[in-house]
């Protein structure tokens, strides 16, 4: 059995021991605190090297070629839109402009600028009709594009409105002027812009 005294002093020599206690689990748990600083530190680095670097990196490359990709798509179109208009004047002017002499050479040089339904139309109008009637009548047409615009481009497939100037002479006749407004529809076949309609307006 243990006495009062004896009691009291283990009492007292537990708490002279806790208080060194606490301090070592203190000095432990404050040593520990910046080593996961530390390690914490490192894994935030490695994560920004290894993955947010990179990332960001396909990012801007991605980004870049997409307005590389867009800028190319926008020289494409003003490209074509720049040939089907040009392409449609010359093409115009070779469909409308003929003399009584050589009209079937100069027709069937237009006819070459045609494609589909169109092309096949346009040589039976003009075997059936355009050819003899200016042969009979000495018929001749001069035509000038006056302004031309284009309505729609792709790579492949043109619209364009053109303002003419049409001038025809029957025989000995005075000429006759004409203003038509036409719309021409064209379609790139191997490379060549051709004409697959040719509308009045």
């Amino acid at each position: 059995m243990t006495t009062l005294r004896e009691d009291t002093e283990t009492a007292v020599e537990a708490e002279a021991e806790a208080p060194a206690e606490a301090e070592d689990v203190t000095a432990q748990q404050q040593s520990e605190a910046p080593a996961a600083v530390e390690k914490r530190r490192i894994a935030w680095t490695r994560v920004l090297a290894v993955g947010v670097l990179p990332a960001l990196a396909l990012l801007l490359a991605g980004a870049a070629g997409y307005f590389r990709w867009v800028a190319g798509s926008a020289d494409d179109l003003a490209r074509a839109r720049s040939e089907s208009v040009r392409v449609a004047g010359e093409d115009t002017v070779a469909l409308l402009s003929y003399k009584a002499d050589s009209v079937e050479k100069d027709l069937g040089a237009a006819r070459e600028r045609l494609t589909g339904e169109f092309k096949d139309a346009y040589a039976e109008l003009t075997r059936q009709v355009v050819v003899p009637g200016a042969k009979e009548k000495h018929i001749s047409s001069v035509a000038k594009v006056n302004a031309a615009a284009s309505v729609s481009a792709t790579a492949n497939h043109a619209v364009v409105v053109l303002f003419v100037d049409q001038t025809v002479t029957i025989g000995d006749g005075a000429p006759t002027d004409t203003q038509p407004v036409v719309r021409v529809t064209l379609d790139k076949v191997n490379g060549r812009w051709l004409v697959s309609r040719f509308d009045p307006v």
